[in-house]
């Protein structure tokens, strides 16, 4: 059993060591995609990374005086294959993080190729981390720091929105001025407002009792 892996015209015991180690670390990676629902889960990470670690093993056999010949173009790849699940959906980029993991995945397989079990293993460990720990960090600064933006619009009565920018202040929430215009008779203002949830719900509520206010998006 022995000779027939380190047959030359076969596959050595060290090569199938590597694609089993890749096939566990990328795997560990890609359940955790998996498990969260996104575009790239378990199948597709264990194919990129036994992918980067076969063309690497390649590149070293292949290219006896460039042996960075093909491994180098994995980079270049797969920035094509993560930017196929980058989009765009209500004026926020999603898909930013399953790329970066993508990406990140292949280097872990050109580690294994290459022979650095420790630093594939090491990297997988930090990705792994940081995917299950980050979540919970967003959702803590994300209750207290909550980004939205209002537009409000209302029939000019030879007065500015000034009053409804104020609200936003003594509702405690930091605000970024945006565009407003008038015309026809109709005046519209757009605001980018920091703060708590609790606070954006009070300056919400107070804002759907304006009879004045045509139009309100938040």
């Amino acid at each position: 059993m022995q000779s027939f892996f380190d047959s030359s015209h076969f596959i050595t015991q060290s090569e199938v060591n590597k694609f089993l180690l890749a096939t566990l670390l990328c795997g560990l990676i890609g359940v955790e995609r998996e498990f969260r629902s996104k575009q790239a889960g378990l199948k597709t990470m264990i194919m990129i990374g036994l992918g980067a670690t076969l063309f690497t093993i390649l590149s070293t056999k292949i290219g006896l005086n460039s042996q960075d010949r093909i491994a180098s173009n994995i980079v270049t790849g797969i920035g094509f294959l993560g930017a196929g699940v980058i989009f765009k959906e209500d004026n926020q980029v999603k898909g930013l993080t399953t790329a970066c993991v993508i990406w990140i995945v292949a280097a872990i397989g050109m580690a294994v190729g290459a022979g650095y079990h420790e630093q594939a293993i090491g990297v997988t460990v930090v990705v792994l981390l940081a995917l299950l720990i980050f979540p919970y960090v967003e959702n803590f600064v994300e209750r207290r720091f909550t980004k939205r933006t209002y537009r409000i619009v209302k029939r000019y009565e030879n007065e500015s929105l000034d009053a409804y920018e104020e609200n936003i202040r003594t509702s405690k929430l930091k605000l970024h001025r945006g565009k407003q215009e008038l015309a026809n008779g109709i005046i519209s203002g757009t605001w980018v407002a920091v703060g708590s949830p609790k606070n954006h719900k009070k300056f919400v509520d107070k804002m759907l009792m304006d009879d004045k206010i045509i139009a309100f998006d938040f």
